[in-house]
């Protein structure tokens, strides 16, 4: 996530300083294969040319159960594309890591269906099925609508998400399955089912479209509490680490840092060097 963030001010800089730049997901692909070296390489030397001053991190530089789909992506010499895929993946790996560009683009006019094309484009770079990036563009527009305007509800986000993805990706394959899941999630937050039986329902989250619906479920239902969110969506026995990261996505864009407990700031990794990213 800190390496999308930092793929976007890449590009943002190459545009200002010499007037011409390519696509975002071409910079944030140079700022994954620099994250690859954290999980795999040393820290490099002071000669070698670094597209991110993450690469410098050394913190950084710890094994932090990367996703295979993601390493062998990365790994190879071509980079996947919506056009051309990469692979039939439709893992979370994609979805787990694009939340930077809806808050990078909520102070910038740019029409929302190209900001979500570039979540759906980061994505592909690594997980090349329609369900592996269209949760993630699906992940940028609820995030943009939830952090660049104050008076929208949570429920209106999720909505317009739902009718903008169905517009956008109308010609998809599986775009019906992706909002079916989507009305399900909205759906079972409004039941009387426990939490365990409603994600049940809804999958384990091992592929994007089942970490979004989880997500949205956790943080429908309490979407005026974080703590409560977090809880449902880490206590489940699928991919919980993915679900518990796109619920925080979603409920810290909505209620921002004062509504996150200071439990789970005080002792967060890294804190500083995040909050300057």
């Amino acid at each position: 996530t800190l390496f999308t963030a930092t793929g976007l001010l890449v590009g943002t800089t190459r545009g200002k300083m010499r007037g011409i730049m390519g696509k975002y997901s071409d910079y944030i692909g140079y700022s994954y294969r620099e994250w690859l070296r954290t999980q795999k390489g040393k820290h490099p030397s002071e000669d070698e040319f670094l597209y991110s001053w993450l690469a410098n991190i050394p913190e950084l530089y710890a094994r932090r159960a990367p996703g295979m789909t993601c390493l062998s992506a990365l790994e190879s010499k071509s980079r996947g594309s919506i056009e051309d895929p990469i692979n039939s993946s439709k893992g979370c790996g994609g979805v787990m890591r694009v939340a930077p560009i809806g808050l990078y683009f909520a102070d910038r006019r740019v029409p929302i269906d190209e900001i979500d094309e570039i979540g759906a484009e980061v994505a592909a770079l690594t997980h090349g099925h329609e369900l592996g990036y269209i949760p993630a563009a699906a992940l940028v527009h609820l995030i943009y609508l939830v952090s660049s305007n104050d008076s929208i509800s949570l429920s209106d986000a999720v909505e317009d998400m739902i009718v903008a993805m169905e517009k956008q990706f109308a010609s998809a394959k599986h775009i019906r399955s992706f909002t079916k899941l989507m009305r399900e999630a909205v759906a079972l937050s409004s039941s009387d089912l426990t939490d365990l039986e409603a994600i049940r329902k809804l999958g384990e989250g091992w592929v994007a479209e089942e970490t979004l619906a989880i997500a949205i479920y956790c943080a429908l239902k309490y979407a005026n509490d974080f703590d409560k969110a977090l809880i449902a969506a880490v206590n489940h026995n699928g991919d919980s680490d993915s679900t518990g990261a796109v619920t925080g996505n979603i409920l810290g864009a909505h209620l921002g840092m004062n509504g996150i407990p200071e439990k789970y700031l005080s002792h967060l990794e890294l804190k500083d060097l995040i909050q300057e990213i």
